[in-house]
């Protein structure tokens, strides 16, 4: 767990930090009941009532135990910026044609510099009902919060949870690839898959843009469509030679590849297909990778790909590998790379046994974790399709709600104990045993009293919210706070790159009980309250629950 870092004061809250990077996210970018509650708390003078909103999740996804929360540098973003346009005012006269004028003046007066954010760190590893956000301020404005915080919350902490569950299964030792430009959803969806997805431990990306935003490195070699654009050898006649790595010779590589397939007695493949690797080792002789399922892995793609490996490592340069995109993922790994080993020895080539082996063809976090118990000699996954469009839960569920008035605490109370609130402006804390392995998560009343703050190595009684016998002592070696204040019309915390939250998020999961993280049955991580805060939630509760009537 990473301690608290130190305070940034900015200069403005405008020109320190830049716009979101989807141009879309605007104050219109937003449900129309917050535009009319806005309209109904100004026209009831209660827009400048002080409240306090936590946004939250009830339930992990993905069957799991654990999410990992993404998307507050993009929260920032909108929070520094967000200010309703001319031609915005406009068209919500035209959708509200029965307000009063003043109420868009307000509108084109509103701003975040009186919103005060506090927040768990980007990457950090959260549970149910642990406010995300705790977002404080003019009531008006913090409602018109709602849609974009979750917009922009929700779908990056799921991208970022399922890119670490894959990256668990696959275990530290693999190289994992976003593949998922073109089946996410839209253009946003492509984007901030590949840049979440680095953030819960991935790679690389396919995606161009991606890498230009963010940063990323960019992958990638060829498809089938690439192979079946040639026919034979003599398709080759505008490229024909390739210079060794140092420049001290060039080779004919038509006759090179003819003669090495001759020796190698790999007279039946598909010579289409082995032009096209001759084709692409000759433009890309330094990062050579073939794509070997285009007609028959093991008859031809496997050992055209040796055919010109072989003749690429005796110039110097170092063949990056195949691709593994159709079949028994497991065997045909395990048999390329034996074939790969066998023609690395024979030929005097140790270079070649370097060749790594990347397996795609729609993986999921099962089909990892079924590779891994078959055995597989698989160096790097490239996933798509299930890590972008995050199938097996496609939505977090998070939540934004109401919990202080005016320093009045609201309720929301449900025949659905899940979906009863807890109440009032509360902070968690991380309590970590001695080996730093996280215990529980506890929340306090930020109100409440010193002695309801906890102290390493001493003892305090954490409770569940709503079950009056799950209650226990726990004694902390370390606490860790979990929010601090990121927003108060400037930036308060300075804001880490993309490969700075990576590794927080890399730390996090090796610090939590195995048995946490586990993909079948994983164990609940515990979060509580203390004492006092029970007391208060069911204090208010009571208070606010009606009281039927019996005749």
């Amino acid at each position: 767990i990473l301690p608290p870092g130190p305070a940034v004061h900015r200069a403005s809250m405008e020109t320190e930090i830049p716009p979101n990077t989807n141009p879309l996210v605007t104050p219109l970018l937003t449900d129309m009941y917050q535009i009319s509650m806005c309209y109904g708390y100004w026209k009831n003078q209660i827009h400048e009532k002080n409240a306090v909103f936590d946004l939250f999740f009830r339930k992990n996804p993905f069957k799991g135990e654990y999410t990992i929360f993404a998307g507050l540098e993009e929260v920032l973003r909108l929070v520094a910026h967000f200010r309703f346009s001319e031609s915005d005012i406009a068209y919500l006269k035209t959708v509200l044609p029965n307000a009063e004028q003043d109420f868009f003046k307000y509108l084109a007066s509103v701003d975040c510099s009186r919103i005060k954010i506090y927040a768990l760190r980007e990457g950090t590893l959260c549970f149910p009902r642990i406010p995300l956000l705790r977002v404080e301020g003019p009531l008006a404005i913090a409602q018109l919060l709602e849609t974009p915080l979750l917009n922009l919350i929700n779908y990056p902490s799921l991208i970022c949870t399922n890119a670490a569950r894959m990256r668990l299964a696959a275990g530290d030792d693999k190289v994992m690839m976003e593949f998922g430009c073109r089946r996410a959803q839209g253009p946003d969806g492509a984007i901030s898959a590949a840049r979440y997805a680095v953030m819960g431990g991935f790679d690389r990306t396919s995606n161009v843009e991606a890498g230009k935003l963010f940063g990323i490195g960019v992958s990638g070699t060829h498809a089938h469509a690439f192979v079946m654009s040639f026919n034979s050898l003599a398709d080759l006649v505008h490229l024909r030679t390739l210079k060794s790595a140092d420049g001290a010779r060039e080779v004919d590589m038509v006759e090179m590849v003819t003669q090495r397939r001759r020796q190698l007695g790999f007279t039946d493949t598909n010579e289409g297909e082995l032009a096209a690797f001759a084709a692409y080792a000759m433009a890309f002789p330094g990062t050579f990778l073939a794509l070997v399922d285009t007609y028959d892995t093991l008859k031809s793609g496997l050992q055209n790909f040796l055919i010109v490996a072989t003749i690429l490592a005796e110039l110097g340069y170092q063949p990056l590998g195949i691709r593994l995109d159709s079949g028994d993922l497991a065997y045909l790994s395990k048999e390329c790379r034996r074939r790969i080993h066998e023609t690395a020895l024979s030929a005097h080539l140790p270079i070649l046994d370097r060749a790594t082996i990347v397996a795609s063809n729609d993986l999921n976090e099962a089909t990892i974790y079924s590779l891994k118990e078959q055995g597989h000699a698989i160096d790097t996954f490239g996933i798509g399709t299930n890590l972008v469009t995050c199938q097996n839960d496609p939505a977090l569920g998070c939540v934004y709600k109401l919990v202080e008035i005016d320093g009045a605490a609201r309720i929301k109370m449900s025949e659905d104990i899940v979906k009863v609130t807890i109440p009032c402006r509360k902070i968690a804390y991380r309590l970590l045993d001695p080996s730093g392995r996280p215990i529980l998560d506890l929340m306090s009343r930020v109100a409440g009293s010193e002695e309801d703050v906890p102290q390493p190595d001493r003892r305090i009684l954490s409770r569940h919210p709503f079950e009056e016998n799950k209650r226990a002592y726990v004694v902390p070696h370390t606490v860790v706070p979990l929010h601090h204040l990121f927003w108060d019309g400037q930036i308060r915390q300075p804001l880490p790159t993309l490969p700075e939250i990576r590794a927080y998020v890399m730390q996090q999961l090796k610090a939590v009980r195995p048995d946490h993280l586990r993909a079948v049955n994983p164990t609940p991580y515990k979060v509580s309250v203390t004492n006092d805060l029970y007391s208060y939630i069911h204090r208010i509760w009571l208070s606010e629950a009606p009281i039927p009537t019996l005749q």
